[in-house]
């Protein structure tokens, strides 16, 4: 949680739940992936949620967002401000989230 914690910080940041065993959270990784070559400077976080339950809990218990896998969450100021899970995350859609607001 202390890596989480110092994360939320940041202006924004970009977190992953995955789980290594689930197909459907293979293919959200390798979008989560295809993302971060796209955009090697946006801060982002992992979590394995087998290895790391605890942690996943926390999180969602932290920020309200009920825990799903794969899931994806944007956090603005330590808040979170958007999430997606499944099939819904996609290079495309975490760039949508991504880009600036006006």
């Amino acid at each position: 949680m202390e890596s989480f914690d110092a994360a939320l910080t940041q202006p924004r940041v970009l977190l992953l739940k995955h789980s290594p065993i689930c197909p459907i959270s293979a293919t959200a990784r390798a979008e989560y992936e295809l993302f971060r070559l796209d955009h090697p400077d946006v801060p982002t976080l992992f979590v394995d949620v087998l290895s790391s339950r605890a942690v996943a809990r926390a999180i969602a218990e932290r920020c309200g967002v009920p825990h799903e896998s794969p899931q994806a969450i944007l956090f603005e100021a330590g808040v979170a401000a958007w999430h997606a899970s499944h099939a819904a995350i996609t290079n495309a859609a975490l760039t949508a989230a991504w880009a600036p607001r006006c």
